[in-house]
């Protein structure tokens, strides 16, 4: 597999990055998560844009243009024949010095990966999925803004550690005022009758593409799309829950916190939302020529 580091293109074995790099030492640096399908990247756009927006809240000048960035991605999917699979675009804030002082570092690292990824076993997406909520809580967007795609995923990390000693694959994390917040890599949705029904961005949540893709399907269905803040009562009494992320897609939920949601399985509105979104990921997107 071949990776391209700052624009030269090198094999797996040789793409290193210095100790010294701040997003090694601090986190410093933000990333973007992609998927091709059927020899499209979808949604490249919106991620790149996404990926340049994080850069600016961060004070971090991005040394290629957005669409020398787009043609780097469709580069390395033809590279790698990543036809159907996962992007990984990294930027760091480059090679500095100990010190937290970013300005240190002269020039950002742009690494972009094209591989795969298998984020559940796809029995889940078929019987849904148990999960739980945790005691860590969503970062403050006050102290943290979550719509900056950031490297330092710890409160995350931390969250979905307490999701494997439950025993369950995923966790709903709540805000420091005990309302939904969003999964620990996905957005939360909740169907009630004809209603879809999703935290704001003002409940501290990373504002999905794909979250925004499902609202517009349902939208085409013609169920109302809702965004309110919840609590974990509204989750408790859902007629379905399902998750959405660009490595998960839109996955449902059977169970939370050992209570069943709606049938115990994914219900027909998730069913119908998982296909409207495979039919439409799988014809939309820019061509790897």
């Amino acid at each position: 597999m071949m990776i391209s580091m700052n624009g030269k293109l090198v094999p797996e074995r040789q793409a290193k990055v210095s100790v010294f790099d701040h997003g090694l030492l601090y986190g410093d640096g933000v990333f973007e998560g992609i998927r091709s399908y059927n020899s499209r990247v979808f949604m490249l756009d919106e991620h790149v844009e996404r990926l340049y927006g994080s850069a600016r809240a961060i004070a971090l000048d991005i040394p290629m243009s957005q669409r020398a960035m787009a043609a780097a991605v469709l580069r390395m999917c033809k590279a790698n024949r990543c036809f159907d699979g996962y992007i990984r675009l990294v930027v760091t804030r480059g090679v500095g010095s100990l010190g937290l002082n970013p300005f240190n570092c002269k020039r950002p690292q742009v690494i972009v990966i094209a591989a795969t990824i298998q984020l559940y076993p796809k029995e889940l997406y078929a019987d849904g999925m148990s999960i739980v909520t945790v005691p860590t809580m969503r970062n403050q967007p006050e102290a943290l803004n979550p719509n900056i795609k950031s490297l330092n995923y710890l409160n995350n990390i931390l969250a979905k550690i307490e999701a494997i000693n439950a025993g369950t694959p995923e966790a709903i994390m709540l805000n420091s005022h005990g309302y939904v917040a969003e999964a620990t890599g996905d957005n939360v949705f909740v169907v009630k009758g004809r209603r879809l029904i999703t935290p704001p961005s003002s409940a501290g949540i990373l504002v999905g593409i794909t979250r925004g893709v499902v609202m517009r399907l349902a939208a085409e269905e013609g169920l109302a799309v809702e965004e309110r803040m919840m609590t974990r009562y509204d989750l408790y009494n859902a007629d379905e829950v399902f998750l959405t992320g660009t490595a998960a897609e839109v996955i449902g939920v059977r169970e939370i916190d050992r209570r069943r949601i709606g049938g115990g399985k994914p219900g027909p509105t998730t069913r119908l939302l998982t296909r409207r979104f495979r039919e439409f990921s799988r014809h939309n997107g820019t061509p790897i020529v």
